[in-house]
């Protein structure tokens, strides 16, 4: 796979070692990540059929979701650590396996609870793979290319959630809700195989794995009960009345009290295990807020969206999917100019563009075919 531009490094070492192409790397730790991000909506349309196959109620279903973005949520923050710990490329090789295991045993669920305890895997395993697919890209890309292959990323990040919907839409109704979890495991063998030949640790990662470091158990452990908290009381807020319901109020406060605990105790730990010093960065505070405003628009739509056509619209798990998934195409092709505009444009200039579009494309999709039934 050559690419105008594109950089080499060595598989191993420097002596006579074959060099590979840096654009194959990329599309092989993005798989990774794409993997990973689809399922994020991937079950968003096959949740009716899950319930319905497993005995649940439709709102007991959508802690297939939750579960699955709680433990993500929880390990993402801590992967850095855990890198310094084992090292990326067997930190990344472990992640990639587990999450390809776990997800298989996410298609064999006989039970609503076991089918929930394997995405809190699947959840957990996935959490690392994103952070470690944009260091590996960063490292094996000078900083002239990095533009174009953090657009090849941005088609995991942004173009996954939309292909989820139709790709398990289209799963479901002609075969089965499982094979949304089957899919995972030939790409996950295939990922860890070519990640073990073609990925490997730079000096100082070697470094860093080499160096004693505690585990901060404390800062661990008020990161997950202050982020488990806050990713359900927002799940099921709308449910239970938010407010109204003792149950979401409870775990709103100890959100806020963990979040406020876990600022103020990484702020003074030697040892962090999330370094909120950070945040004193002011380019990486903004990235950081506009990733979140990103993030919102993004997964609450195609959360919200596939429920409220099957349910409302009478669509099926396909046709729900295709109405989220018309913009992904779109996308493919505006990632890859705006990788080329990165050389030549500041990327704040670009971002600015992109967030003054008054109609995000899933709405301006929906809106564009409300009368599907003639449409389809």
């Amino acid at each position: 796979m050559a690419m105008s531009g594109a950089t080499t490094i060595p598989v191993e070492n420097a002596n006579g070692t074959p060099e590979v192409n840096s654009w194959l790397i990329g599309v092989v730790v993005s798989l990774a990540a794409f993997m990973e991000v689809l399922d994020t909506s991937i079950a968003n349309v096959a949740l009716p059929h899950i319930a319905g196959n497993l005995g649940a109620s439709n709102d007991e279903s959508t802690w297939v979701l939750t579960s699955y973005l709680v433990s993500n949520a929880i390990v993402l923050p801590i992967s850095g650590f855990l890198v310094g710990l084992l090292g990326r490329k067997r930190f990344f090789l472990i992640y990639i396996a587990s999450f390809t295991v776990s997800s298989f045993l996410c298609g064999l669920a006989p039970s609503l609870g076991l089918l929930l305890l394997f995405r809190v895997l699947q959840g957990a395993f996935g959490g690392g793979l994103q952070p470690m697919t944009q260091a590996i890209l960063a490292d094996t890309f000078p900083p002239e290319k990095r533009g174009l292959a953090f657009a090849l990323y941005g088609v995991t990040a942004i173009c996954a959630p939309a292909i989820g919907p139709t790709l398990g839409g289209w799963l479901t109704d002609n075969y089965s809700w499982r094979w949304i979890f089957y899919i995972n495991v030939p790409v996950g063998v295939l990922t860890v195989i070519l990640v073990s030949q073609l990925v490997k640790d730079l000096p100082y990662l070697v470094r860093e794995k080499n160096r004693k470091t505690s585990f901060d158990f404390v800062g661990f452990g008020i990161l997950a009960i202050a982020v488990g908290a806050l990713q359900v009381a927002l799940d099921k807020g709308q449910e239970d009345d938010w407010f109204g319901s003792h149950f979401i109020t409870a775990l709103l406060i100890i959100a806020a009290v963990g979040l406020i605990s876990l600022v103020i105790w990484e702020w003074f730990h030697k040892e962090p295990i999330v370094d909120v010093h950070l945040f004193k960065i002011f380019n990486f505070m903004s990235s950081c807020v506009m990733f979140f405003v990103v993030g919102i628009v993004l997964f609450s739509s195609t959360v919200l969206l596939p429920q409220f056509l099957q349910t409302l619209m009478g669509y099926t798990a396909q046709k729900a999917g295709m109405v989220l998934s018309a913009a992904a195409i779109l996308l493919l092709i505006l990632l890859q100019i705006v990788g080329r505009l990165t050389t030549r444009l500041q990327a704040r200039h670009i971002l600015a563009f992109g967030l003054d579009h008054p109609c995000p494309g899933y709405v301006c999709n929906l809106q564009a075919h409300r009368s599907t039934d003639q449409f389809w």
